[in-house]
């Protein structure tokens, strides 16, 4: 399985890795509360973590491709959820 790892700081992580969950809980299994979120798409799966400072997402994939469609995911929903902070996203694999 391949990785990678985005840590974003923000004071709202709750609320997006909440929002995120549910969305996504729409069209795949999801399993959340405040402070920790794991999404199983089927391309991968992505576990979150929120603090009082940042929100935490590691995503696990069997192929490139389908570790930067989950990134390209995360990214492309986060950067709406949160686009007054505009977030930075840095993935590290």
């Amino acid at each position: 399985m391949l990785q990678s790892k985005a840590v974003i700081a923000t004071e709202h992580a709750s609320k997006y890795l909440q929002q995120l969950c549910k969305h996504f809980a729409h069209k795949v299994s999801v399993d959340y509360d405040a402070s920790q979120g794991k999404v199983d798409f089927p391309f991968g799966d992505c576990l979150m973590r929120a603090d009082e400072t940042s929100l935490t997402i590691e995503c696990a994939a069997k192929t490139d491709e389908e570790l930067a469609r989950a990134q390209h995911v995360i990214d492309d929903h986060l950067a709406r959820f949160a686009w007054r902070e505009k977030p930075q996203i840095a993935w590290n694999v």
